[in-house]
Order: C-alpha cells, then sequence, then structure tokens
C-alpha cells in the first residue's frame, strides 16, 4: 500500500540495525525508540500519540526480559507490532444492523473527501453480501451532488432516492417509508459537505441525526489532508458522536499518519478503508492486518479474501484439473488473467505477500499493467481453434495475430513462450508427486 511505504521503509532500517546486534544496551534502545518517533512524525502522525506510542514501546522494551534475551530485535518488533495493533484499534469493527429494518447509515464528511463515491461503495459491497440496499441523495445545496449520486447508483445498480431541493430532514423521512413499501433493508443517505468546518453544516446534521436515529454515522475523511483529517473528525465526533471513520484516498501520495492517529484521537474505529476509485476499491480496516503491511510482514488474509472474490470455488476446481491433465488452454490463461484484475492493483498485492513488499519498495520495477493488456489483446486476435490449440500456430497466423492485436511477431513468440512454460510449471505444482496434498 502505498501510504506507508516511507515509515514501513524507515521502521525496517531501525529494525534491521537491531538485528545485526546480539544483546541490545539501554542505549541502544533509546535511539531506536528515537528513530521510531521520528519515523512516525514523518508520516504526519499526530505529535501526542507518536510520543504516546514510543513511551509505550520504550516502557515494555526496557524491560528486564528483552536486555537479557537472545532474540531482542524479535521482542522489540513484536511489541512495536502489538503497540500498533492497539493504536488503530485492536480488531475490525463490523458495521452495526438495525433490529429492525431498514439499517440506516448516515454518511458524513466534508467536501471533496470522496463521501459520495463512497456511499456507493458500500452499497456495492452489502449488495454483494445479500442486502437490498437503496442510496438516499441528501446533499441538497449542490444540484451536481445528486446527479453524482445518480451516476454512482447507476454504475452499482443500486436505487437513488431524491426528492431534489428540499429539507435533508423530509428527504431523509420520506426515504425511510419508500424503503419500508419497498422492502429495501438497508438505506444509506449521503449527507452535504462543505470546505470546512461551520455551524451551519454541523447544525444540520446534528439535526438529520436527531430525525432519522441512525444505526450507522460513518464519518469519510480524506487521508491526504494529514493532521487536518484527524482535526476534522474530532469535530465531527464531539458535534454528534460518530460511531466509525471511513479513510479515503489510501491510494495516493500521503504518508498515513491520519491512518494512525484517528484511532487514537476521536476513540471511534476505523471501519473501512478507500484504496482507488472502483465500487470495489474498498476494504475492512483491520488493524493487526494493518500492522503487519506497515512492518513489511504482508498481509495474506486480505488477499486470500480479495482471491476468493475473484475466484468461485467451481472455477478453481475446474482450473486445478486442467493444470493437472495438462489441457490448460489459452482461454483458461486469458480467465486467469481476467480474475487476478478484479482483484485490483497487482503490485499492492505483491506488497501483500510476507517479504515481498520490502522488496517491491527496494527497487523493483512497477508490474507492467500494459503488458498485461497486450496479452489479452494478442489472446483475443486469435480464433477459438488456435486458443485451445496453440501448437497449431505456425509462422502465417502469428503474422495474422500480430497485426489483429497491433503487437509484434516477437511479442506473439514472447507471449506462446511464456504460456508453454507456465503450463509445464503448473502440471508440476499440481502434480500429487510434488505436492502430495493436492487431489
Amino acid at each position: 500500500m502505498a501510504l506507508f511505504d516511507n515509515l514501513s521503509e524507515k521502521l525496517n532500517h531501525v529494525f534491521s540495525k537491531l538485528r545485526n546486534k546480539g544483546k541490545l544496551t539501554e542505549l541502544e534502545i533509546k535511539q531506536a525508540m528515537r528513530e521510531i518517533r521520528i519515523a512516525l512524525l514523518e508520516a504526519d502522525v499526530n505529535l501526542n500519540v507518536a510520543k504516546d506510542f514510543v513511551q509505550r514501546v520504550s516502557d515494555k522494551a526496557l524491560g528486564e526480559d528483552i536486555l537479557k534475551s537472545l532474540t531482542p530485535a524479535q521482542q522489540v518488533i513484536k511489541i512495536v507490532n502489538d503497540e500498533l495493533i492497539a493504536l488503530m484499534g485492536s480488531k475490525h469493527t463490523k458495521l452495526s444492523v438495525a433490529d429492525k429494518p431498514p439499517t440506516i447509515i448516515l454518511m458524513c464528511g466534508l467536501q471533496g473527501s470522496g463521501k459520495t463515491t463512497m456511499c456507493g461503495k458500500i452499497g456495492h459491497m452489502l449488495k454483494k453480501q445479500g442486502k437490498n440496499v437503496m442510496l438516499v441523495a441528501g446533499d441538497i445545496y449542490r444540484p451536481a451532488a445528486i446527479k453524482q449520486l445518480q451516476v454512482v447508483g447507476e454504475k452499482v445498480k443500486l436505487p437513488v432516492f431524491t426528492e431534489g431541493q428540499i429539507s435533508p430532514v423530509k428527504i431523509a423521512k420520506d426515504a425511510i417509508k419508500e424503503a419500508a413499501s419497498q422492502g429495501i433493508d438497508t438505506i444509506i443517505i449521503d449527507t452535504a459537505g462543505r470546505l470546512h468546518i461551520d455551524e451551519v453544516l454541523m447544525k444540520e446534521i446534528v439535526d438529520l441525526k436527531a430525525a432519522v436515529n441512525p444505526t450507522e454515522v460513518l464519518l469519510v475523511i480524506d487521508s491526504m489532508l494529514g493532521q487536518d483529517a484527524v482535526n476534522v473528525a474530532a469535530a465531527f465526533n464531539k458535534a454528534m458522536e460518530v460511531t466509525g471513520i471511513i479513510m479515503t484516498k489510501l491510494d495516493g501520495d500521503t504518508r498515513g499518519g491520519a491512518a494512525l492517529s484517528a484511532k487514537a484521537v476521536t476513540g471511534k474505529p476505523i471501519k473501512f478503508i478507500g484504496t482507488g476509485e472502483k465500487p470495489d476499491d474498498i476494504e475492512p480496516f483491520h488493524p493487526e492486518r494493518m500492522a503487519s503491511r506497515i512492518l513489511g510482514m504482508g498481509d495474506v488474509l486480505t488477499l486470500i479474501e480479495k482471491a476468493e472474490q475473484a475466484f468461485s470455488q467451481e472455477d478453481a476446481q475446474k482450473q486445478l484439473k486442467k493444470m493437472r491433465e495438462k489441457s490448460f488452454t489459452l482461454e483458461d490463461y486469458l480467465a486467469q488473467i481476467e480474475s487476478i484484475k478484479k482483484m485490483g492493483n497487482l503490485k499492492d498485492m505483491m506488497g501483500m505477500i510476507p517479504g515481498l513488499g520490502a522488496q517491491l519498495k527496494g527497487g523493483t520495477p512497477e508490474i507492467d499493467e500494459k503488458r498485461i493488456a497486450k496479452t489479452k489483446a494478442i489472446i483475443q486476435s486469435m480464433t477459438k481453434r488456435e486458443r485451445q490449440h496453440p501448437e497449431i500456430i505456425k509462422a502465417g497466423h502469428r503474422k495474422r495475430i500480430a497485426n489483429g492485436s497491433g503487437t509484434t511477431i516477437q511479442d506473439v513468440n514472447q507471449l506462446l513462450k511464456q504460456f508453454e512454460q507456465a503450463k509445464d510449471m503448473m502440471a508440476k505444482m499440481t502434480s500429487g508427486k510434488r505436492f502430495p496434498g493436492l487431489r
């Protein structure tokens, strides 16, 4: 994940120096704590949060058990990991569900925070979980905001309730009645944002909250605001007691300090993070997984969840059978590429694999998304028979395929060679000889 790259790199630099030593002295631990504090502050972590964090780590790291340990560096890393998890909320906090439908989710935040887009993302996610969701256009000040929500709703195939530029309280109440008549169990209310916090904005949202008694009040904050994002969170929470926070734009050029500070400053959990522009670019926030990413230990559980969403169990079994029998075709190869693309940014996924994240930061080239597009174009320029039996593709065929895909004959040759190598490797990997557990 881009936002923690610098922090992760600096923390791992501190840890590498500790690992090079046998036993640690008190002076060496204190020096490491100073470096960790500087790394946190440079990542835009709140000053008091960084100070308290380092103090807690320091108190535990300077204990007699650590100083006399045979593996002090590992123990210090474990303490930092545990304290990072505690700092960000200890465990994932799920969305609450109303005892009696509909569940009402009130979205709030400043203008430009990604609030309206996030309404669609959460609605899309809940729809995939079997919920019957409706979006509600409660931002009456910008006509463009209503249209924007309609566009978002259309993209994720969710209905949008709108009554134009009338009272937000009336819109919300009418939406609840409409939800009851249509059997909708979840409504997500988009509210007006402002360019800054003001009394009018706060009073309107407080009144809206009192009128509809929402199950969740989710504050959407732009992580690129840095410490200002934390100040926004504190102000909203003081005015209306939010139930959770959503951090957006965590895929951008941001230092990540807001994500580390928000829970400590507000006492409210981060429930989701936005990692891109697409409807699926939303992740439940798991403090223990995020801590693992920050420390360069990967995030295998999130990677598995993304894979499960992209690949059905039935398809996976079919592919496994084809790999074993060496009947894997270019059509199957293309289907795999399409499924992998659904999982999101490839470099981010590689960073979730333990050990690979650090390598990617250490100068490994960006994973070439254009190359994937080129592979798709080449395969799609083949006939159905060629995709199923690539061995029949001769020189004349290759020239036609290159022309049809806007590539070169060398590109086609390279793809066919890579496919054969991948096919052989997959057959070996899925054979009982190498992996007896695969049946």
